[in-house]
């Protein structure tokens, strides 16, 4: 059914949920896993790295390369740590028996993600879903809305669940009426 399942990964605290579901899945199917980071300035996290893109214009007008070199060390630090996790999930995954390798591509997540499952002849992609809705997925997006209605293959979506107090807040307005 499915044997080459990819997993898009974001350096966010809920990527563990969404790498689990997928390593159990793939242990059930013995199937192997990709597992893909797209970094990219949107990402939850992710330093800005707006001026690094015209790092010229900003310098003609007299902003100094020590901000711009400051930028670009973020920047490869949070290539790094997303480096780091795919690592690390890697090794976890080998050592529980399943075939693992791992990839990690910036730009724009949702097409990179399509692009990639494409390319690879993927079965499957896994992926997470933040719960986004109404004006903030309008304004800033959804990587898995967009995975889902243009992936050339199946989409499993895992939804993170609410934390705790994001949770708690929602109960006491929905009981506290306003004045």
């Amino acid at each position: 059914m499915f044997q080459k399942i990819l997993v898009a990964l974001d350096t966010s605290t809920s990527n563990r949920s969404v790498f689990e579901k997928a390593l159990t899945l793939a242990k059930a199917l013995q199937a192997n896993l990709t597992l893909l980071h797209v970094p990219s300035p949107e990402e939850e996290g992710s330093p800005d790295i707006s001026l690094l893109s015209s790092s010229e214009y900003y310098v003609g007008l007299g902003m100094s390369t020590e901000i711009l070199e400051i930028q670009q060390k973020h920047w490869k630090n949070f290539l790094e740590q997303g480096l780091e996790m795919l690592r690390s999930f890697t090794d976890e995954a080998i050592s529980s028996g399943v075939s693992t390798e791992f990839s990690q591509k910036p730009g724009s997540p949702g097409s990179i993600i399509c692009e990639f499952a494409r390319n690879g002849k993927f079965d499957l992609i896994v992926i997470g879903r933040r719960g986004r809705s109404g004006l903030s997925e309008l304004f800033l997006g959804s990587v898995s809305n967009y995975v889902l209605h243009h992936a050339s293959c199946s989409v499993l979506t895992v939804q993170h669940p609410l934390s705790a107090s994001k949770t708690e807040t929602a109960q006491l307005e929905e009981v506290t009426p306003s004045i």
